[in-house]
């Protein structure tokens, strides 16, 4: 089944709704108010775009001023990065909690929004049991604003407790098969890290394709952000499938380590015998393979890293039967 995105916005005047939609069909994006309260009670506000050729900006300001954006009613923020903050919302219609993410302004542009949209339309086409799909993508105030089904959490905020090593292993297998999923597609991710890994009930799901590429070329071309979880050559500004490789082995060795390697990535990595009592040595070496700093000699896809995996499980079992 294909996910549906909805690009639209709306807003209210008197009793009478006016809808814009089409966005994927090439019509300029433009949004002129926002619509905040309930019943009898309910105004519009209009709010004035940003103005590119001053550098006079407006940005969502409104969603602390109001606590409503279209159907969701903003319920507190959640989550705040270099590129965007996450808000966790109700959707009115649908009586479900989500999350919304709203990159900053000073990261969007006409231009932004309409890569946006390519990338939105793109992550809609994602099917997977491990990948976290989008809702719907509408625009206010000359802002692009994504909702998330909201998760339990995010693999980021789980690893501040302690983790089972046959958990860490089966979120690993969870994350592999969602990348290479994605590889067979011919999409990069290009952010993968554990924010943007989401907890349902302990099943791993991976999110933010589509918006993580545009992040990646946007915080690129700002100098902001930093290199956490991202592969040297696409700090350097030339991501591949093979960076996402290297990326995913960095999540992996973290939930076994409990630390994250640091530039310049040089092997052994810190608390490798801690790693080493935990999984078989051929484990040690699938993610050897994953963190090597020249990318030439690294999975060259997800689709292989998957494949490593499968054939190490005989060895992860008679690991887990003998024990550390």
């Amino acid at each position: 089944m294909t996910a549906a995105v909805a690009v639209a916005a709306k807003t209210t005047t008197g009793n009478k709704p006016r809808v814009w939609a089409g966005a994927c069909e090439g019509t300029p994006l433009r949004f002129d108010g926002a619509s905040y309260g309930d019943g009898p009670t309910a105004r519009t506000r209009t709010l004035g775009p940003i103005d590119f050729t001053t550098g006079q900006v407006r940005s969502l300001q409104f969603v602390t001023m109001m606590r409503r954006i279209g159907k969701y009613r903003v319920q507190k923020k959640i989550a705040a990065g270099g590129f965007a903050t996450v808000y966790r919302a109700m959707d009115t219609v649908e009586g479900v909690p989500v999350a919304l993410k709203i990159p900053h302004v000073e990261f969007q542009s006409p231009a932004r929004l309409a890569e946006f949209r390519k990338e939105i339309r793109m992550a809609a086409s994602l099917d997977h049991p491990h990948i976290l799909p989008l809702k719907n993508a509408e625009v206010y105030d000359s802002q692009i604003v994504v909702a998330f089904r909201l998760g339990d959490e995010s693999l980021a905020e789980r690893l501040r407790r302690r983790v089972s090593t046959g958990k860490v292993l089966a979120w690993a297998s969870q994350l592999v098969e969602a990348l290479a999923y994605a590889h067979e597609k011919r999409i990069i991710h290009c952010d993968v890290k554990p924010e943007n890994l989401i907890l349902f009930d302990d099943v791993l799901r991976l999110t933010d394709f589509g918006i993580a590429r545009v992040a990646a070329q946007t915080m690129s071309a700002s100098g902001s952000g930093t290199v956490g979880y991202i592969a040297p050559e696409q700090a350097m500004g030339k991501p591949s499938f093979r960076s996402d490789v290297f990326s995913a082995g960095l999540v992996i060795y973290r939930m076994l380590a409990g630390e994250v390697p640091a530039w310049p990535f040089r092997w052994p990595p810190p608390r490798l015998a801690r790693v080493r009592s935990k999984v078989p040595l051929e484990f040690v070496n699938f993610l050897r393979r994953s963190l090597w700093v020249d990318h030439r000699k690294r999975f060259e896809d997800a689709v292989a890293m998957a494949n490593a995996l499968d054939r190490i499980q005989p060895a992860l079992e008679r690991f887990r039967k003998r024990g550390p």
